[in-house]
């Protein structure tokens, strides 16, 4: 505990830059959570365009709004 899954429209990162993005999320997790670097796990899920609002926005986002800390600022 935490895990942290980041649904994104499909991206090649190298490798530096998801290690780098591993790095600042579970320094932030560590942080806010009072936790130690090795219980965090981080996962990218790529969602194609076609299929946001469906799989992403409907379910996660909008029917989830209470749980959200960060909504975003657009509508699907």
């Amino acid at each position: 505990m935490p895990h942290v899954t980041i649904q994104h429209f499909p991206l090649d990162l190298t490798p530096g830059q998801k290690q780098r993005l591993a790095d600042s999320l579970t320094a932030i997790v560590v942080e806010q959570f009072g936790t130690y670097a090795g219980a965090v796990s981080i996962a990218l899920e790529p969602v194609e365009p076609v299929d946001w609002a469906e799989s992403v926005y409907g379910p996660h986002i909008a029917g989830r709004s209470d749980r959200l800390i960060k909504a975003p600022e657009y509508e699907s």
